[in-house]
């Protein structure tokens, strides 16, 4: 419904991710995180989109989809893995069922028949309704005017600690390249990794490692090289827009965070004028008369509805709980209860009780954000947009009735005369921003700055990243057209974006998958510089050994990523920022 003079404007946008798996484990680390998501997250989206359709309700959801994760989606290699991580999941419900029937335990017995059909329906879904193409069914919402897909950088690298402006130009050009191949058009938003942003300063290392220049430098704001490669918008936490310290308590935690803080805070001025997160505003830290992109923030009021853990609707007794599971198969068959019981006490599920506390939470999330917009005119006597940002994996894989709550919610937008619910690019068609406002650098991560990436437990990785990327530059200076040697260069760069994968460094902090991201940053690391010494051989004519040649094929065919990679990105900065 396409309401005239709306009270306000609602922007769902939903940033999906998984870091690179295939080839590398499958459970419980591994592929299994990426058949979970697309049977509980991304054929749900997709469901609840085209279900919406059919009702004459055009979804208008902002999503995102990682670089790294859309180059998986669409290899043969995952649909084969799918389809049988299916079936195992609809064998294992029905050893469940017979089993809960041989108990007399009918309600659970219920329940297995209910994943049986699920399951069934997902494996149906995937290889008749959307062909096995997954992203080809999102960029079909796209092309039909439903949906607005973003990218993001290459494979999710945290950009504000990226060592050189080659390497952040590297991850977002890639990301751009993926896009427009896998999309057929050009990106116009995109998602900065854990919406993490640093303007342009004088920067340096927050580690030490040999070959570390002795002072600081003239870094390029991330916003720069975004725009520079035609992004129209980014979004951010509501912390950034109103220009506080977002560090704390943390710079106490870590010397080299305080220190690359205190870096920052001596060159950044913050603003005195009021900003709002109902507005879109644009930026640009350079000082210079460049074209500035736009930014949309993330509203706290109804993002603390979905994403807190004590009151956020997730939360509710009555949803599924997802840490205690059946075996064989992982199956779940009890609902949160009581969040802080232990799982022996988890009552059954109850999939009739777990709907009407669905349509409850929709009717209760509607009516608040109408409430914020009301709040928002009343105030300023202007239209605003709520901008409502979560990772989509959230929907379905974490809160498993979450697919379900977002087609409820869109139902009651599209009822409510003063809900305009409308994607980031078509919002900033409406209403282009005036206003150019300055961010200090953070993240929407525990703390608001980058303590989840750079602490105590990760200070060792980025020892294994900086020194890389400084190679890197120097290798595609010196062996950029060097035709003997591209393969190799190709695959270095390869590595070098799995490397700077945010993912390891988060897994390590929250201890979620430490040992798996502590082996996988090795192994990126060590196969980055086993390539180079490769590469250096071949360069000077020599003939590497049999098991040189066999460590490169298996390095490509284990990270068998961007086919279009393009080792003179790292050559130079597009546009040098002016000292």
């Amino acid at each position: 419904m396409e309401n005239a003079r709306p009270l306000g404007y609602f922007a769902f946008v939903l940033h999906s991710h998984i870091p690179y798996v295939l080839a590398h484990g499958r459970s419980p680390h591994g592929m299994d995180w990426l058949s979970e998501s697309a049977a509980e997250t991304y054929i749900p989206l997709l469901n609840t989109c085209y279900r919406l359709i059919k009702e004459g309700i055009s979804p208008q959801f902002t999503i995102g989809i990682t670089p790294v994760l859309a180059e998986q989606l669409v290899q043969p290699a995952f649909a084969a893995e799918f389809e049988a991580w299916l079936q195992d999941k609809i064998a294992a419900a029905e050893v469940n069922r017979k089993e809960f029937l041989s108990e007399k335990n009918l309600g659970m017995a219920a329940l297995a028949e209910y994943w049986y059909r699920f399951f069934s329906k997902t494996l149906t879904d995937f290889r008749e309704r959307y062909r096995s193409d997954i992203i080809g069914a999102f960029r079909d919402l796209q092309d039909a005017g439903h949906v607005e897909i973003l990218t993001s950088a290459a494979t999710h690298g945290y950009l504000p600690l990226l060592g050189t402006d080659e390497a952040v130009q590297a991850q977002i050009k890639q990301g751009v390249q993926t896009y427009r191949r896998l999309f057929g058009r050009a990106p116009r938003g995109f998602w900065l990794p854990e919406c993490a942003y640093r303007p342009r300063y004088r920067w340096n290392y927050p580690v030490d490692f040999e070959g570390k220049p002795s002072e600081p430098w003239l870094r390029k704001g991330v916003e720069e090289i975004l725009a520079e490669n035609g992004i129209e918008y980014f979004l951010i936490d509501s912390h950034l827009l109103k220009g506080g310290e977002a560090i704390g308590v943390y710079a106490e935690r870590f010397k080299p965070l305080r220190e690359l803080w205190e870096q920052f805070s001596t060159q950044y001025r913050p603003e005195e004028t009021e900003k709002s997160p109902y507005y879109v505003y644009l930026v640009n830290s350079s000082g210079e008369p460049k074209p500035p992109i736009a930014i949309f923030t993330r509203d706290p009021r109804t993002g603390v509805q979905v994403w807190s853990a004590d009151s956020g609707y997730p939360g509710d007794e009555y949803y599924l709980e997802f840490h205690k599971k059946q075996p064989p198969g992982g199956l779940r068959y009890w609902r949160i209860s009581r969040p802080k019981d232990d799982l022996g006490k988890k009552q059954p599920y109850e999939l009739a009780r777990a709907f009407e506390r669905i349509q409850e939470h929709a009717k209760h999330f509607v009516d608040l954000a109408h409430e914020v917009l009301s709040e928002h005119v009343q105030s300023t006597g202007q239209s605003g947009i709520i901008t409502a940002m979560y990772d989509t994996e959230l929907y379905g894989h974490w809160w498993f009735e979450g697919p379900e709550w977002l087609y409820w919610v869109r139902r009651g937008m599209e009822a409510h005369p003063d809900i305009h619910p409308i994607t980031c690019s078509k919002y900033l068609h409406l209403h282009p921003p005036q206003t150019v406002v300055q961010l200090p650098e953070g993240s929407w991560g525990e703390g608001g700055y980058h303590w989840v990436w750079l602490n105590e437990w990760t200070e060792w990785t980025w020892k294994r990243i900086y020194p890389a990327e400084r190679e890197m530059v120097r290798l595609a200076r010196q062996y950029g057209d060097n035709p003997k040697v591209q393969t190799i260069l190709k695959q270095i760069a390869r590595e070098l974006l799995l490397l700077q994968s945010s993912d390891w460094q988060f897994l390590i902090s929250t201890w979620s998958a430490r040992d798996y991201a502590e082996l996988r940053a090795q192994w990126h690391a060590d196969r980055f510089q086993m390539l180079v010494n490769l590469l250096e051989r071949v360069a000077r004519g020599e003939e590497p050994s049999a098991e040189e040649w066999s460590a490169l094929g298996e390095a490509e065919e284990r990270d068998n990523i961007f086919p279009d990679v393009e080792p003179k990105w790292w050559a130079q900065i597009e546009f040098p920022p002016n000292e």
